[in-house]
């Protein structure tokens, strides 16, 4: 790793990582990052295969106990969060995760999808005008976040008066999944899934004797499905559901203000927004890290990665690869040709992906409607986290 600046937990890194990805992916295709134990892969084609490789898992312990793998077992505090994760799909392998995905998919066909589209544009609209009203604020915690949370929540069925608990949740156990989370902050994931957990075993139980028009009521009618799995499946929703795209469209937003052209291109051409999306996913990505545990011998460059070992696959680094992108530092939203992996690939590829780009095309369209001029009111800054990678707040005055 000499030379090479990969450092994710150094605010400067954190803002700007796109600098010591190029050198990693031409002097390092393969390295060793000794602080996490971990694997690095940053160019696009081994990330890609990498994904769809089935020596390669999001969790060992279908195969293996920590001790056989020569890892520790989680401390027992953790155990609340790791029963609620592990019970829902993205921390599973088959034949759990195919048994899960094959229920859950159900409430994501395209024809399901594409019908809330309605309801995301009203949602979104509302917000905004509320937003452009007031002369702006602070747009990920008026418009970015409201939205998705509003239309999981619609989907899942909670009450709105609880709806205001569901991103701190959230926010909080999304903290586990950062590179050697402090201790404050596992135990901060643990009350959070435990916290969570305990609200939706009893929303669904009350689901099960009321049903109602929504996916608890669903998934509680579902007799293949035990209760843990209902209630992982749900809080993995949310998370998956609403994190991504909350710093999709803060993340989004500051890309467009550091490329004014690429901005007026947008105002100017409404039906460049789908590209426009994807592009800001490519661009900054929201996810910048994925990792996978190595459940058989790999090779990648001439490089033995044994049994055993974790294997962090580097989304950020993989969709600037000059080998996939062409000019891929410049910011084109009319980029026709965007293979992007910020949706990962292979049997853990983002369920959501469709209602979240609907989400995003939505929001920004949107603003793009009712707000003649937006002016960042300060430079923003970003949260330390680097595998969820997103801003503070996003400061706006409309005029």
């Amino acid at each position: 790793m000499q030379g090479v600046r990969f450092d994710p937990w150094n605010p400067d890194f954190v803002a700007h990582p796109y600098d010591a990805y190029a050198e990693l992916r031409r002097a390092a295709p393969v390295s060793y990052f000794e602080p996490t134990g971990q694997w690095l892969i940053p160019r696009y084609a081994d990330v890609n295969a990498l994904l769809r490789d089935r020596r390669l898992g999001r969790s060992y312990l279908h195969v293996a106990t920590h001790e056989e793998f020569g890892r520790a077992a989680e401390p027992d505090f953790q155990e609340p969060f790791w029963r609620v994760v592990r019970a829902g799909m993205l921390d599973v392998e088959p034949p759990v995760h195919t048994r899960l995905r094959r229920l859950v998919s159900r409430a994501f066909t395209p024809r399901m999808v594409e019908s809330l589209r309605p309801r995301v544009r009203a949602i979104a609209a509302g917000l905004v005008d509320t937003f452009v009203e007031k002369g702006g604020g602070d747009l990920i915690a008026e418009v970015a976040e409201p939205l998705p949370v509003t239309v999981i929540a619609d989907m899942l069925g909670v009450p709105e008066a609880d709806r205001p608990l569901l991103r701190p949740w959230s926010a909080d156990i999304c903290g586990m999944y950062e590179l050697n989370p402090s201790p404050e902050a596992q135990h901060t994931a643990v009350r959070a899934a435990d916290e969570f957990a305990g609200y939706l075993r009893e929303l669904a139980r009350e689901r099960a004797a009321r049903p109602g028009d929504d996916l608890i009521s669903a998934l509680a009618r579902i007799d293949e499905l035990t209760e843990d799995e209902l209630v992982g499946t749900c809080v993995l929703l949310l998370n998956a559901g609403h994190e991504a795209t909350v710093n999709v469209t803060g993340n989004g937003w500051w890309s467009l203000f550091r490329n004014p052209a690429e901005l007026a291109r947008l105002r100017a051409d409404r039906s460049l927004l789908p590209t426009a999306v994807e592009e800001l996913m490519r661009w900054d990505t929201p996810l910048q890290m994925f990792e996978r545990w190595v459940l058989e011998d790999i090779e990648v460059h001439g490089t033995r990665i044994p049994r055993g070992t974790e294997v962090a696959l580097l989304f950020g680094s993989a969709n600037r690869d000059p080998e996939v992108f062409a000019d891929p530092d410049r910011l084109d939203v009319g980029r026709a040709d965007n293979p992007h992996i910020s949706f990962g690939a292979g049997i853990h590829f983002c369920l959501g992906a469709p209602l979240a780009r609907i989400e995003l095309i939505e929001s920004f369209g949107a603003l793009l409607d009712r707000a003649d001029r937006l002016e960042l009111v300060r430079e923003p800054e970003w949260k330390p986290g680097y595998v969820i990678r997103g801003l503070h707040s996003l400061d706006l005055a409309v005029s």
